[in-house]
């Protein structure tokens, strides 16, 4: 077993973890944070994309030790006072879900890519979300969605 320390959603949190034991079950199964979303296992989908260190990852393929010492930010960490953050509010609005299955990677890839950009334009924002992929809504209303924000 390995200690894993480190900050899930502002939050300090210790445990102890297999050395072989990937982010998203921890995130999933230890801490019950369930928006993180398994697919496809092996980086290509970005169902499972959550924030370390303000980067996007892909919990399905990083190990969790690799975040000891790091700052995890997951879907459930961006509302505040049971109010939704202004990226999903921005994704209701525009109608940038229909399932809503890959809706938490999308948003935690938009959050990044505004966090490091303030007005990105349409290529910067097709780059940051070359990573997710959704089978149901064709791409506009999420572009549409991205575009209200800035």
């Amino acid at each position: 077993m390995h200690d894993l320390a480190f900050a899930v959603n502002g939050e300090q949190r210790s445990l102890q973890v297999e050395p072989r034991e990937l982010l998203i079950d921890v995130l999933r199964n230890q801490l019950g944070l369930t928006g993180t979303k398994r697919s496809c296992d092996v980086q290509v989908c970005g169902a499972c994309t959550v924030l370390v260190d303000g980067q996007p990852t892909s919990a399905c393929s990083t190990l969790a030790v690799e975040a000891d010492g790091c700052a995890v930010q997951t879907i459930e960490g961006l509302a505040k006072d049971g109010r939704m953050d202004r990226i999903q509010q921005a994704f209701l609005d525009h109608g940038a879900l229909q399932c809503g299955f890959c809706t938490p990677g999308f948003v935690m890839a938009v959050h990044a890519l505004l966090t490091q950009h303030e007005k990105p334009d349409d290529a910067t924002i097709r780059h940051y979300l070359h990573g997710n992929i959704c089978r149901c809504t064709g791409y506009v209303k999420i572009i549409e969605a991205v575009k209200s924000l800035v």
